[in-house]
């Protein structure tokens, strides 16, 4: 039973700090220097880590790191079409751009999920879930994210960057995150800007969206069903709890989640395929997507047994086809990556 949530500090002061404490020493009160200050209240340098500790924590950062990379790898490859090196300021500045937008967007997203991530054992502890951080600080922080990587990407790459990199935040806040409350389709809603980073890293680097853009936009959007329906799987009593309608919650014999897995697994194989005959990657990478595909689907397969397997036992499927998940899209990307077609 999470209790936290009902023990709030107010909503701008981190945790461990007395009420009142930051803007007494903030404002110079005694005169007394920064150091001074930190030596009179021991509890403010914890204070300021906490501060600094629990604002990472609401950016998401491994999962910013994911839309990063794949956001790279749309870019390179689109780099790749145009002859010009994929290894230059404008590719910095659509990450720093992407960067700052999937994190104002996590943060946002936790805001709005705060109460619910406080039911469910696994995000019970987020700093907003708990109120290490207050509401108005994690809006705050995601708004200005969110806004000020849009601009910079309208300002440092092209305008149909910044645009679509703003919609794919305002998608995933504002219509997937409160969609989940109230129907299990929200996993297919949430899979569109799910897909976004690599067309967006492509159209940083052609300022226009084209077929190949719409291709890796399609594998990471097939990609997304097999992994987020193993974490479902996995997480269906705590989803259950905060009254999160996943698939598995609302079809608990988990034929639904099996059969929605293997139709994606199976589409992946033929779309991954499209880079090739798109001519923006090689024979190379051909082989590798078909085995790599293969792979997929062949762990896909086996999670379908947890219609038919004690509760321990689907677990260790569901986990199993999560783990190759999160090895399979990486590898994919950089087969394609050093295997891609370089215009002159």
């Amino acid at each position: 039973m999470v209790t936290a949530v009902t023990q709030t500090p107010s909503e701008l002061e981190p945790s461990g700090l007395p009420p009142g404490s930051l803007p007494t020493v903030l404002s110079g009160h005694g005169n007394l220097s920064a150091r001074e200050a930190g030596a009179a209240h021991p509890s403010i340098a914890h204070g300021w880590r906490s501060l600094v500790s629990d604002t990472i924590a609401i950016f998401k950062l491994r999962v910013t790191a994911l839309v990063v990379m794949t956001a790279w790898a749309g870019y390179y490859l689109g780099a790749a079409q145009s002859g010009i090196d994929s290894f230059n300021f404008t590719m910095l500045d659509t990450l720093i751009g992407v960067s700052l937008v999937s994190c104002g967007a996590s943060a946002l997203n936790q805001a709005l999920e705060r109460h619910t991530d406080a039911l469910m054992i696994r995000t019970a502890q987020r700093p907003l879930a708990t109120g290490r951080l207050g509401l108005g600080y994690g809006v705050l922080i995601g708004m200005l994210a969110i806004i000020s990587g849009s601009l910079w990407l309208v300002v440092r790459t092209n305008p149909i960057t910044g645009t679509l990199t703003l919609m794919t935040a305002v998608v995933y806040v504002g219509i997937y995150t409160p969609l989940k409350r109230f129907t299990s389709m929200a996993t297919f809603v949430g899979a569109f800007p799910g897909a976004m980073p690599p067309l967006i890293g492509w159209t940083a680097a052609r300022g226009s969206i084209e077929w190949p853009a719409v291709a890796l936009f399609a594998i990471l959007f097939l990609w997304q069903f097999p992994h987020f329906m193993s974490i479902a799987w996995l997480y269906r009593e705590d989803y259950a709890r905060a009254g999160i309608r996943m698939l598995p919650v609302v079809q608990p014999d988990g034929w639904s989640t099996a059969a929605v897995s293997l139709i994606y697994a199976v589409l992946i194989i033929p779309i991954s395929l499209a880079p090739y005959y798109l001519h923006i990657a090689g024979r190379i990478y051909w082989a590798g997507a078909l085995l790599l595909g293969l792979w997929y689907l062949a762990y896909t397969i086996r999670f379908t047994r947890i219609t038919r397997s004690s509760d321990s036992a689907s677990r260790l499927y569901a986990r199993a086809l999560l783990k190759v998940s999160v090895t399979y899209l990486p590898l994919l990307l950089a087969v394609l990556m050093l295997n891609a077609t370089r215009r002159g």
